[in-house]
């Protein structure tokens, strides 16, 4: 049977993820984004909640973890090198660990740079990823706590997984993310078709996520450091990839 995901909006821009095997009768979260439609989610699919998969410590992922285990005693899984900030952790993962979710195993990969410690829980027989604010759609996250090549060491994990993996990320920033992307990258056809498909979706109320792994290394300016169009937009014309990565991200804080 395969792996269930219910996915739902949070507070302004997060989004919410069940999932579920309804083989194993287990259910988890992914992050605790907001506890009421949460709760909420859980009572439309009459699942009950086992556990609570963090990605990392911020608020917005992590910040109802107590209320949703006291109400459920749930299991929560998080983060071995974040484990002081992730509240009442159960189980410490760190990379390169497995995590056994009812007959679902998770790969788990450091994805630090967003903050240290970040996780992400990739489901290689559900070809699904799910990697907090390491990678957004057409994104990636800030780097409030690590450097450049942090984050960049981090997406090269992410860039090795298969095209078709689903990627659910923990926000609704692809049509700005968009306008950036087209701003460093105009001349990419694949990323000019994607961001019309996106002004329709948002248009009509609809997520733009998940997205796919190949999608994002086709139009995803921060999985580009390579392309020869954006070098050339950046004035960096065969430097480092990690340096074109730095640049394109400082660009991202300003723009």
């Amino acid at each position: 049977m395969p792996l269930e995901v219910h996915q739902f909006p949070c507070l302004s821009d997060n989004y919410g993820y069940l999932i579920h095997d309804p083989e194993a009768g287990v259910t988890a979260t992914i992050d605790t984004p907001e506890v009421d439609p949460i709760n909420a989610a859980l009572k439309e699919k009459g699942w009950q909640l086992t556990h609570i998969l963090n990605t990392h410590h911020h608020f917005d992922h992590a910040g109802g973890n107590l209320e949703l285990k006291q109400q459920w005693d749930c299991t929560i899984v998080g983060s071995r090198d974040d484990a002081d900030r992730i509240p009442g952790i159960d189980i410490k993962v760190g990379d390169g660990d497995t995590y056994t979710f009812g007959n679902f195993k998770a790969e788990v990969f450091d994805v630090s740079g967003h903050t240290i410690g970040h996780i992400a829980f990739y489901f290689p027989d559900a070809e699904k990823l799910f990697c907090g604010d390491a990678l957004f759609a057409l994104g990636c996250g800030r780097l409030f706590e690590g450097s450049p090549a942090q984050m960049w060491d981090s997406l090269q994990k992410l860039i090795e997984l298969p095209d078709c993996t689903g990627v659910y990320c923990a926000h609704e920033y692809t049509q700005a993310n968009a306008a950036f992307a087209l701003s460093v990258e105009p001349q990419n056809a694949a990323l000019q078709l994607r961001s019309k498909d996106i002004d329709s979706l948002r248009s009509e109320g609809k997520p733009t996520v998940p997205s796919t792994i190949g999608l994002e290394k086709e139009t995803n300016p921060f999985l580009r450091p390579m392309s020869a169009d954006l070098q050339a937009t950046l004035n960096m014309q065969g430097a480092e990839l990690v340096d074109v990565f730095a640049e394109t991200r400082r660009r991202k804080d300003r723009f």
